[in-house]
């Protein structure tokens, strides 16, 4: 049996498949910018001048999803700032954040291999709407340990 799994963290993120045994297999981290990790959300959850723990709650009342096309903290962070200004629903613009993380971590899961389930770990875990749209994304069951980092996301 061959597992992959998810790691979410505050300054990276980072993809694994390991064997039964437990051997790794493959690994890949996003370690060039903060996209697509818990620094990401609060960059964005302070640009949107939402507490970061409202974040997912604010999505689940979208009516859409503004498209986020920068792949960078900082081009996000001006973009969010324009949709702002442009009038977009808050709603509407948190569940983009959410989606272009969900796009960023399966990007990076996909160059490990995707299998039918997996399991997503640390402190993002805990956000309901970064699980649902990357249980979309990848069309996987995603398992979330018990026991991972808490986080208010």
């Amino acid at each position: 049996m061959i597992v992959a799994g998810i790691d979410i963290g505050g300054q990276d993120s980072k993809a694994i498949r390991v064997d039964a045994n437990g051997k790794s297999m493959d690994f890949v981290m996003n370690d060039k910018c903060a996209a697509g990790t818990g620094r990401f959300l609060e960059v964005m959850a302070r640009s949107l001048e939402v507490p970061l723990q409202e974040m997912g709650k604010i999505s689940l009342k979208a009516k859409g999803s503004a498209a986020i096309s920068s792949t960078c903290t900082v081009f996000t962070e001006s973009e969010i700032v324009s949709l702002v200004a442009e009038g977009l629903p808050i709603e509407n613009i948190s569940n983009g954040i959410h989606q272009a993380i969900a796009n960023k971590i399966s990007s990076l899961a996909s160059r490990v291999g995707i299998e039918e389930v997996v399991a997503l770990t640390s402190g993002v875990a805990k956000n309901v709407v970064v699980r649902k749209a990357l249980k979309d994304k990848l069309g996987v069951k995603l398992f979330i340990p018990d026991k991972h980092k808490l986080s208010v996301c």
